[in-house]
């Protein structure tokens, strides 16, 4: 199958849609899930074409866990995590809905379960915990 360019997150790295966004390298974009499953739960991308880790290139595989680890520090600093829980998914099968390359980090407590899929967050809600991490990565 083909990268669609007109996948939601190929519409945000242009800057058709808006999000939430937390941190931006030269490869790299993150930015908050709208439909939070923990507080601070982000989305790791790559700023290139790469439909999920089957097609990604080693160079973007690398520029994304860099920045996935990165990232899991910082929200488990800001949000006094005490771990994380990466989630990754590729092709319909399994259980990948927006077909660009994508790592959810999810900072997690102990005996915290992750809330069930689908519902959206108040967005006044995520610029505040946008902006905790960003003072984090400061």
């Amino acid at each position: 199958m083909s990268y669609d360019n007109d996948n939601i997150f190929a519409r945000i790295l242009r800057g058709d849609l808006p999000c939430h966004k937390v941190y931006e390298d030269a490869d790299t974009f993150a930015f908050l899930d709208i439909m939070p499953r923990s507080d601070g739960h982000l989305l790791v991308i790559p700023k290139t074409p790469a439909r999920n880790l089957l097609d990604a290139s080693p160079a973007q595989m690398a520029a994304v866990m860099a920045t996935v680890q990165k990232l899991s520090r910082a929200a488990m600093q800001a949000f006094g995590a005490d771990g994380v829980t990466l989630q990754q998914f590729n092709e319909a099968a399994g259980g990948q809905e927006v077909f660009h390359l994508h790592f959810h980090v999810l900072p997690r407590k102990d005996g915290q379960r992750m809330r069930p899929p689908g519902t959206m967050a108040d967005s006044d809600l995520l610029a505040g915990q946008a902006e905790k991490l960003r003072a984090v990565l400061a």
